[in-house]
């Protein structure tokens, strides 16, 4: 079961957001990265990855693939929008090491496999493979987060609870 909408009593929209990554989900301090830790490029969680694929969380439209392939951006239905961050300055590695399956533009289906990484190489050459998973515009589209920690396997774990403004 993936990203699913559900009404509370209140009637307030709330939207689960399930791990793209199967790996220990950890908060967003736990990353060796003063933008992602501070909470400078927004809310969130990050995953100590286990397995090196990247998939959709939920049915949505990528809004931009970064060049190198090392990240992604993708609109949820509700206008979420979410950074998914593999690794850390792995930009450095100009591609090598991640495989996208995706473009620009492109519908995504939930369980659909975004990128693939080989997370040996992307520690051999010096990075942490820690993945942020940022909400990029949670303070204009939800009057409320709740995120989770712990062990999650892709698709299947719930990492973050959004309340979408009314």
């Amino acid at each position: 079961m993936f990203s699913k909408w559900r009404k509370k009593s209140t009637e307030s929209q709330v939207v689960d957001i399930y791990s793209p990554v199967t790996g220990n989900a950890v908060p967003l301090a736990n990353v060796p990265d003063e933008a992602f830790a501070g909470g400078h490029m927004g809310k969130g969680v990050a995953i100590e990855p286990l397995v090196g694929q990247l998939i959709a969380p939920f049915d949505g439209t990528v809004a931009h693939v970064i060049k190198s392939n090392h990240a992604v951006m993708l609109e949820h239905a509700s206008g979420l929008q979410f950074l998914f961050h593999i690794g850390i300055n792995t930009v450095s590695l100009k591609g090598d090491g991640f495989t996208s399956h995706i473009s620009t533009g492109d519908k995504v289906k939930a369980g659909q496999v975004l990128i693939e990484f080989d997370i040996e190489k992307i520690k051999g050459a010096g990075y942490p493979i820690i993945t942020p998973i940022i909400v990029t515009n949670a303070d204009e589209v939800t009057s409320s987060i709740e995120l989770f920690n712990g062990p999650v396997k892709a698709g299947s774990d719930v990492i973050l609870k959004a309340v979408i403004k009314s």
